[in-house]
């Protein structure tokens, strides 16, 4: 895994050791990037983070700043070595529950000019209805949701959607407010 573009375009990535993280695919996070456009100055809100790979590689395009939000322990330490290796600066990793942490969000009327979310392919039917009534309160009135999902599923937000792509085994769906 390596950053695909921006000031750290080739470095490699490291990922965590398991089977309960999968990282986005070169492959499709050059095509989210395509897709999205530009992101100098952005504020990024990187939720069900894993390796960190999606939000690194807005922090690479010139993204102002991200919070990386992640359960697991063991991802937020390697995102936070992933961080330290690059030396890349305005990143934030928060262990905690992405439902939790968009609450939290909410609560402190923080907004993000991009939303990345790449929950576990198994869990959106569990996380969907709660994340839909929660995005929309997050994200900037200008901004993006990017949701990774199985390409088999297509995610039903209470935003505009703007596009939805397979690529594999993976589908791309982008939402506006």
């Amino acid at each position: 895994m390596r950053i695909i573009a921006g000031t750290h375009r080739g470095r490699r990535l490291a990922a965590p050791k398991g089977e309960h993280t999968r990282p986005t695919g070169d492959r499709v996070r050059e095509a989210l990037f395509n897709l999205v456009g530009p992101v100098e100055d952005a504020a990024v809100l990187d939720l069900y983070a894993g390796s960190g790979a999606l939000g690194l590689e807005a922090l690479s395009r010139g993204a102002r700043r991200c919070v990386f939000v992640e359960v697991d322990g063991a991802a937020c330490k390697v995102i936070r070595a992933n961080l330290e290796t690059l030396g890349l600066t305005g990143a934030l990793v928060v262990q905690r529950d992405a439902i939790a942490a968009l609450n939290e969000e909410t609560a402190a009327r923080r907004r993000h000019d991009l939303v990345l979310l790449d929950p576990p392919y198994d869990r959106w039917a569990a996380v969907e209805l709660r994340l839909g009534e929660l995005l929309p309160q997050v994200v900037a009135a200008s901004g993006l949701v990017v949701v990774e999902t199985d390409a088999r599923v297509e995610p039903d937000l209470p935003l505009e959607l703007a596009t939805t792509r397979r690529y594999g085994s993976a589908r791309l769906t982008l939402f506006r407010p």
